[in-house]
């Protein structure tokens, strides 16, 4: 059990914590908490799609903020391929 803790601490929790400055967030009440660690998960998710740069999804992040071309990048890779067999890679 403890184990199973620390690897979904490990792998999720933690690299959006890198990426994205989780823990430092000042948003506690509410909603918004939930709302942002979601669109946080989405972004990660999208990130981690998005192979045309082999950079970390923080540089990745940050690229993305100021290159508006790198972020429909990102964003084109979450769009469905035109064959007939593949899913949505974002849902």
């Amino acid at each position: 059990m403890i184990r199973l803790h620390w690897g979904v601490e490990n792998g999720l929790h933690w690299t959006i914590n890198v990426t994205f400055s989780e823990d430092a967030c000042r948003v506690r009440t509410g909603h918004a908490p939930q709302n942002l660690a979601l669109l946080r998960r989405i972004a990660l998710n999208a990130l981690n799609l998005e192979q045309s740069l082999k950079h970390s999804n923080r540089q990745k992040s940050n690229r993305a903020a100021m290159d508006n071309n790198y972020m429909l990048t990102i964003l084109s890779a979450c769009l469905p391929q035109h064959d007939d067999t593949s899913q949505p890679a974002c849902q």
